[in-house]
């Protein structure tokens, strides 16, 4: 009767610590870091419509990651309109075979940057052509 009563405890107890861990909240820095832009991005007056194309398509693949308006996320991943990816550095294919096979982690601290599945050659350039715009309404050309 003893060892069924101590059973029976530690089936509770490893159930509540099991329940308590899924539900426990989120650390502050993860919670904080990730809505927080590492770039203040002015916006360009107008985007030509290739890169309003890519402005959704952006915002779709590759925003929850990179921040609203490429200003990327502390703690998550890089901003884009940032010297580090201008033309002359990283040119327009290393974007297009970033998205097909990701990237292994080179300029931030971040990690790899998997592949981005759904998004063709031409999905891809349109993304471009926004991430440059917004480049350009920033001073990196």
């Amino acid at each position: 009767m003893k060892y069924k009563i101590a059973a029976a405890t530690i089936v509770i107890a490893v159930a509540s610590a099991g329940i308590w861990w899924t539900n426990r909240p989120a650390p502050v820095a993860a919670q904080t870091s990730a809505t927080t832009a590492m770039v203040e991005v002015t916006l360009p007056d107008a985007l030509s419509f290739m890169a309003e194309v890519g402005k959704t398509k952006f915002d779709a693949n590759c925003a929850q990651c990179h921040g609203a308006n490429a200003a990327g996320q502390l703690g998550v991943a890089p901003p884009l309109v940032h010297i580090v990816y201008e033309p002359n550095h990283h040119g327009d294919e290393s974007f297009q075979r970033a998205v097909a096979m990701g990237v292994r982690a080179h300029h931030w601290p971040f990690g790899n940057m998997p592949a981005v599945d759904g998004l063709n050659r031409d999905d891809v350039a349109t993304i471009i052509a926004y991430i440059r715009e917004l480049q350009r309404a920033n001073g990196i050309n």
